[in-house]
């Protein structure tokens, strides 16, 4: 069952068009991988879903059957949809733990609070009361993610999570998921990291110049495909 439809989906800085008629759908449950290069119009998708940039319609954007493309942010959130930013976008006035409930504001009930954000990142909890910008990349990106949990989100949005970061710490996050999805949420992964993008991915967007160049399921789409998609020759 899709839980987000988008159709013909465009987005604009000013006067600026970024995004080129998009058509994507999500299933509950499932992980969508969304690739490209640099200025592909990935986080602008994310940002636009997420409701920092308007759609052109209400109607672009469905989210569990409702019209979601012109509303606030602040409403989204509410909804069920939640935004892991692209560098991660701390406090950094507020302890780590602080920066977890700050996600929480919009008051969704559900089964993510601090105990189980500390169960799957226990390392948080040895942090809970230093500045969330005191710690390392890697237990940012945690902090980053927890955050977005703590709102108990029907999907989850994650841009770039693995950006900057050392191998075995992508490693770590990644290996997270799973936890992440076992109760029903849906994910959809911005990655620049087209071999890591396809071990985790039900299926794959790729984007190029603000447009949908290529999808599919990660099994049944070959390197030449790929990196034609990609890269656009």
């Amino acid at each position: 069952m899709n839980i987000l439809n988008v159709r013909n989906l465009t987005s604009f800085y000013g006067d600026f068009q970024a995004l080129y008629g998009i058509d994507f759908q999500l299933d509950e449950g499932e992980t969508v991988a969304v690739i490209g290069s640099n200025g592909a119009g990935k986080s602008t998708f994310l940002r636009t879903l997420a409701g920092l940039l308007p759609a052109a319609a209400a109607d672009d954007v469905m989210f569990a059957g409702k019209a979601i493309g012109k509303m606030p942010a602040h409403r989204i959130i509410g909804m069920g949809l939640a935004l892991v930013p692209e560098g991660r976008r701390l406090f950094p006035s507020l302890s780590v733990e602080e920066n977890l409930l700050i996600g929480a504001y919009a008051g969704r009930g559900g089964p993510w609070n601090l105990e189980r954000i500390y169960r799957l990142f226990p390392v948080l909890k040895q942090c809970r009361n230093m500045p969330g910008t005191a710690l390392s990349g890697g237990q940012q990106q945690m902090v980053a993610i927890g955050r977005a949990l703590m709102s108990n989100p029907k999907v989850l949005l994650c841009d770039e999570i693995s950006l900057g970061l050392a191998p075995v710490i992508i490693r770590d996050i990644y290996d997270a998921l799973p936890g992440i999805k076992a109760d029903g949420i849906s994910v959809i992964v911005v990655e620049q990291d087209i071999g890591q993008a396809m071990k985790v991915a039900d299926r794959l967007y790729c984007f190029q110049e603000g447009r949908v160049s290529l999808d599919g399921k990660p099994g049944e789409l070959n390197r030449e495909q790929i990196s034609r998609a990609y890269f656009g020759v």
